[in-house]
């Protein structure tokens, strides 16, 4: 038993950046589902404390990876949020996630944040016996994307939809995604 716990103890004491991140995102998680809402107070911190670890770990080459990883996070989410699909808190949390893991893993969890997100919706849709409702909205959503086209519009359109809406705290999808991914990737054992 001892010996598991210290070689659990080796495991994080060698990637206790990737475990530090670990814990933001479920923390995040966490508020997410119980105030549909990613704090500032989480957010903000969490990109520049990646900003300043890579800095003090790395130098000046750190930041770059670091602010690249950042713009990364953002731009992944941008387009959701610009047409009112996403909670900006959202979009900065996988900034945040960036500015700690950088470019390549950003993608990667944002990759395995996705299918996860998608499973999760259609669970909570079929849980509520709402398929038809849903659906419809589905390819009304779309089809405003690919006819509206402009962004104000249609977060206009969006958030008189909303409370109509079933919605899903993404922070839960993104930290479940992020941490499969570093359990993949081999990252947290």
């Amino acid at each position: 038993m001892l010996d598991t716990i210290s070689a659990l103890g080796d495991v994080i004491a060698m990637h206790w950046e990737i475990w530090l991140v670990t814990v933001v995102m479920i923390l995040a998680a966490v508020i997410d589902g119980f105030e549909l809402k990613v704090p500032n107070w989480v957010t903000f911190p969490f990109i520049a404390s990646g900003w300043i670890y890579s800095v003090a770990a790395f130098g000046w080459e750190g930041l770059y990876w670091s602010l690249a990883g950042t713009a990364i996070g953002l731009l992944l989410l941008l387009p959701a949020y610009a047409i009112g699909g996403m909670g900006a808190g959202d979009v900065k949390l996988l900034a945040g996630l960036g500015a700690w893991v950088y470019g390549t893993h950003t993608l990667y969890a944002f990759a395995f944040t996705a299918v996860i997100g998608a499973v999760l919706a259609v669970c909570m849709v079929l849980a509520k016996n709402a398929w038809k409702k849903h659906q419809d909205q589905f390819w009304m959503i779309l089809n405003e994307i690919t006819v509206v086209k402009n962004p104000e519009q249609l977060a206009a359109i969006a958030a008189k939809r909303k409370p109509s809406m079933l919605l899903l705290p993404y922070g839960i999808p993104m930290a479940i995604g992020t941490i499969v991914y570093f359990l993949w990737a081999g990252l947290l054992i």
